[in-house]
C-alpha cells in the first residue's frame, strides 16, 4: 500500500513541476506551447480560410471548447488522470508478476531505423483508436460518456478537444497493453502525439482539404463531418467513419459513408435540446444517464 500511496505523491508533485516547467519554458520539446501554437495557427487558416462561410468566427460554444482543451490535456491529469494512471501502471505490473512476467515489450523496435519505430508506433496506437472509438459508438454505456463530443452544432478545430474526462481514462487504459509491448522512447512517442493532434484538429476545422486519392489513407475535416451528422443514415444505425488520424481502418473494414462534401451538413446529437450546454452539466449527464438505467 505504501508504493501506491507514494506513486500517488509522485505523480501529483512530479505533474506539477512538469506543468509550471512547460509553462516557464518554451522550447521545440515544449507539449504545452505545441498545443496552443497548433490551435492557434489552425484557427488562424479557419478565419482566413473558411469552409462554411456563414458560420461565425467565433462560432457556438467556441469559448468552452477552449477550456476543454486545457481542462483535457492539462488540468484533468493535474487533479487526477497522472496520479491515479501512475498506480494502475504499478498494479498491472504486480499482476503480471504474479505470473513471472516482469517485461511486457514483445516487439523491441529500438534497433529499426528511427522513422520506422515512429510509424509503427503511430499505425499501432491509430488503430487502437479507431477500434475504441467504434466501441464509443456500439456500447451504450460508453456512447454516453461519447455523446459529450458529438454534442457540438458547429464544427472547428476546438471541436476536437471538448470530450469527457472519463474518455481519457478509457482511450488509455486500452491503448496501454500493445503499446507497452512495443519498446518506444518518450520522445518518439510526443512526436506521434504532436502529429496526430494537428490532424485531429485539421480533421474538425471548418476548413476544405482536398486529398484526392489520400482520401483513402488520411482522414480530412470533409469525412469527418459526416461522422457528426446529427441524423444517422439507415445503412449505418450506430455511426460510421471512425478513423482519428487515418481514414484507412474505414475503407478497409467498411465502416466508411462519405456521400459528398456537404459544408451545410447538420451536425449535432438528435435530441440536442434535452442535452446540457454547460460544462458542467455536460461531465454528470453520462453518469445520470447510465445510473439511471440501472
Amino acid at each position: 500500500m505504501e508504493k501506491y500511496i507514494k506513486a500517488i505523491s509522485d505523480g501529483y508533485y512530479g505533474y506539477w513541476n512538469y506543468l509550471i516547467n512547460e509553462i516557464l519554458n518554451p522550447s521545440w520539446h515544449n507539449y504545452f506551447y505545441w498545443l496552443v501554437g497548433a490551435s492557434l495557427a489552425i484557427w488562424l487558416l479557419e478565419v482566413a480560410f473558411p469552409w462554411r462561410k456563414n458560420q461565425p468566427i467565433i462560432r457556438e460554444h467556441f469559448w468552452l471548447d477552449i477550456f476543454y482543451l486545457f481542462w483535457n490535456y492539462f488540468l484533468f491529469a493535474l487533479v487526477a488522470y497522472n496520479a491515479l494512471s501512475m498506480v494502475a501502471v504499478e498494479a498491472f505490473n504486480d499482476f503480471l508478476g504474479l505470473f513471472g512476467i516482469t517485461n511486457t515489450v514483445a516487439i523491441k523496435v529500438d534497433q529499426l531505423p528511427g522513422w520506422v519505430q515512429l510509424l509503427i508506433i503511430f499505425i499501432v496506437r491509430d488503430f487502437m483508436q479507431w477500434a475504441i472509438h467504434m466501441m464509443y459508438h456500439h456500447v451504450g454505456w460508453m456512447w454516453e460518456f461519447h455523446k459529450v463530443h458529438h454534442s457540438t452544432r458547429e464544427m472547428g478545430f476546438a471541436a476536437l478537444l471538448r470530450y469527457h474526462w472519463m474518455e481519457n481514462i478509457l482511450y488509455r487504459t486500452l491503448e496501454y497493453i500493445p503499446l507497452a509491448m512495443i519498446g518506444f522512447g518518450i520522445t518518439d512517442f510526443f512526436i506521434v502525439h504532436i502529429f496526430t493532434l494537428v490532424l485531429g484538429q485539421l480533421g474538425h476545422a471548418n476548413l476544405y482539404i482536398p486529398l484526392g486519392p489520400f482520401r483513402y489513407i488520411i482522414n480530412g475535416p470533409q469525412m469527418h463531418l459526416w461522422h457528426h451528422a446529427k441524423e444517422l443514415p439507415e445503412s449505418h444505425p450506430n455511426g460510421f467513419n471512425y478513423g482519428i488520424s487515418l481514414s484507412l481502418w474505414d475503407f478497409l473494414f467498411r465502416t466508411n459513408y462519405w456521400p459528398s462534401d456537404d459544408e451545410n451538413l447538420p451536425v449535432g446529437l438528435p435530441d440536442e435540446e434535452n442535452y446540457p450546454e454547460d460544462f458542467i452539466g455536460q461531465n454528470i449527464a453520462p453518469f445520470k444517464k447510465i445510473f439511471r438505467k440501472k
